[in-house]
């Protein structure tokens, strides 16, 4: 089975499908998402759907409230297309242990969802992430997607290995390769057991390269879709890789483990 395991929300959800189709992906790990890239028709409307990413991406949305319409789309994503689409939630950061624990229970356990994500903490904040990751581990080793791409820092990625340690029974997925800071990104997961890097919107082909040959049984391909494109992201892990149980895993063995589907 091949499974993208990062992609967002898209309006509509039939055009993700058709983006899988073409790329021969035969399932998605779904994220709740407030920007729709993909619904701007010109620079203009481009420009305001990135403000949302920005702000997201600050952390300054985070409210139960304010996440739950983009709870909403990816309900109904998911109800629509549940044999493609496996769904992960983003919950709020900064409410206090029993709090992100409810919240986790309710609406991540209490929706049959397979995980957490993508979680966005502001730059230099990643620490925020902690209650999400207590409220995993009690809820029985749910995995967890965090940004890595920027304005993720090289601090924070440190931050999200020490976090890791602390947490051993909780899947950490890092996404986007950690971005810039790819080199440390692929070092701090190799040396971590419980930490995943995915692969989507690298900079470079030799950092894919790299990261599977030094981290093959946790590395995840992903397209970041709609910012990426399941078939280009797929072609990249294919160009790097031999037919075989390393590219099988990367493709989708390792995912559909983590999410109860191996």
């Amino acid at each position: 089975m091949i499974i993208d395991a990062h992609s967002h929300v898209h309006d509509p959800a039939e055009a993700h499908v058709g983006l899988l189709d073409e790329a021969g992906v035969d399932r998605a790990v779904l994220f709740a998402t407030r920007p729709h890239p993909e619904r701007a028709g010109d620079l203009a409307a481009l420009r305001g759907e990135m403000a949302v990413l920005e702000k997201a991406l600050g952390g300054r949305a985070g409210t139960v409230e304010a996440y739950r319409p983009a709870w909403r789309e990816l309900d109904a994503a998911l109800a629509a297309r549940p044999e493609r689409f496996i769904g992960f939630l983003s919950v709020p950061l900064g409410p206090g242990p029993q709090e992100t624990a409810a919240i986790v229970e309710q609406e991540v356990v209490g929706r049959g969802l397979r995980g957490i994500g993508e979680l966005t903490p502001p730059p230099g904040r990643a620490g925020l992430i902690e209650p999400v990751l207590r409220a995993a581990a009690d809820q029985g080793r749910l995995p967890v997607v965090v940004h890595g791409s920027a304005p993720t820092t090289a601090e924070d990625l440190a931050t999200l290995a020490a976090l890791a340690h602390r947490y051993r029974d909780v899947p950490l997925v890092v996404s986007q390769l950690g971005g810039h800071h790819w080199i440390q990104a692929i070092e701090l997961v190799r040396d971590t057991p419980n930490m995943y890097l995915e692969l989507s919107t690298a900079s470079v082909v030799f950092a894919v390269r790299l990261a599977i040959k030094e981290i093959p049984d946790r590395t995840l391909f992903g397209s970041d879709a709609p910012y990426g494109d399941p078939v280009l992201a797929r072609a990249l892990v294919e160009r790097v890789t031999s037919p075989g149980e390393v590219r099988d895993r990367v493709l989708g063995g390792t995912i559909a483990e983590l999410v109860g589907l191996g």
